[in-house]
């Protein structure tokens, strides 16, 4: 059981930016992040179909704990300036939680400015297999769809 504690707290800290807390003088609170702005949308976070079915199977194949969300997040790096972050993880206070085709998602406040109106989508045929990510938000992307620039 050690073994898979370590292994969900290697996940956890990979989803959580060491950057994100302390400079508040940083646009939205994140040194080195470019500032974004705007309203938050009804349905910020939106998952497919397929996205959601495969979440499902994901945490059901690997015998999650119930008390685990989808957390969608982002942090710095990536050819594009930032990367996405998907995984699961305890909701903290701070969270905020959605619901998208039946899955709970929660986001860091900070976070959701940059992932306003992202839809999340699994294609698994042969030419694309995987996460992939359509975020409004982005000005660029790079190739493999895994960082954006805003």
């Amino acid at each position: 059981m050690a073994v898979e504690e370590e292994n969900l707290d290697d996940v956890i800290s990979s989803l959580i930016d060491d950057d994100a807390g302390g400079d508040d003088s940083a646009p939205n609170g994140m040194p080195g992040f470019p500032e974004v702005s705007g309203e938050v949308s009804e349905h910020p976070i939106n998952l497919t179909e397929r996205a959601a079915k495969q979440i499902s199977k994901i945490k059901n194949d690997e015998n999650l704990d119930e008390n685990l969300y989808l957390r969608v997040a982002v942090e710095g790096g990536g050819c594009s300036g930032l990367s996405y972050k998907l995984g699961f993880d305890i909701r903290t206070d701070e969270d905020n939680i959605y619901e998208s085709q039946g899955i709970e998602v929660i986001v860091d406040p900070k976070h959701i400015i940059y992932l306003n109106g992202i839809e999340i989508d699994y294609p698994d045929g042969l030419d694309a297999r995987g996460f992939t990510f359509e975020n409004p938000n982005a000005s660029e992307a790079c190739g493999c769809g895994s960082s954006f620039a805003v």
